[in-house]
């Protein structure tokens, strides 16, 4: 018997039952279900994990959601997901703050920003983010 597969997020959780969920519950209903602004963006790094791009675009705010989505460099390879903090501005805003870790071509690149999120009609959406360059 196979191992499941440990989820992408860096949740202690299988795929299946961490954004493996979300993504299916997604598919299948064309609902976003992710109850936080934490568990949406845990879910779209999952997603850039395993190049998932409607789920990217359907979970990125209208206001803000590019056309499209480019497929991933060739070789490119997530290697974590590090939440530093996530805040509930008010019921329908939060924030987190993450740093996303890949390697291209030999190369290590860290990804540190500060997202920004809005609930609407139940739905929390990914509006945009400030990156830094610590």
């Amino acid at each position: 018997m196979n191992a499941p597969t440990p989820c992408p997020c860096g949740l202690p959780a299988a795929y299946a039952d961490c954004c493996g969920r979300l993504h299916a519950e997604h598919a299948t209903s064309g609902r976003l279900a992710a109850a936080t602004p934490e568990a949406l963006m845990r879910s779209r790094y999952s997603a850039f994990v395993r190049d998932l791009r409607p789920y990217l675009l359907a979970s990125w705010h209208a206001s803000t959601r590019p056309a499209t989505l480019e497929p991933p460099e060739p070789g490119l390879r997530w290697l974590g997901l590090s939440v530093k903090r996530q805040a509930l501005q008010d019921a329908d805003h939060g924030l987190v703050e993450f740093v996303a870790r890949s390697k291209l071509g030999g190369r290590a690149h860290r990804l540190h920003e500060v997202s920004r999120f809005v609930r609407e009609d139940g739905q929390w959406f990914y509006v945009d983010g400030d990156i830094s360059g610590a």
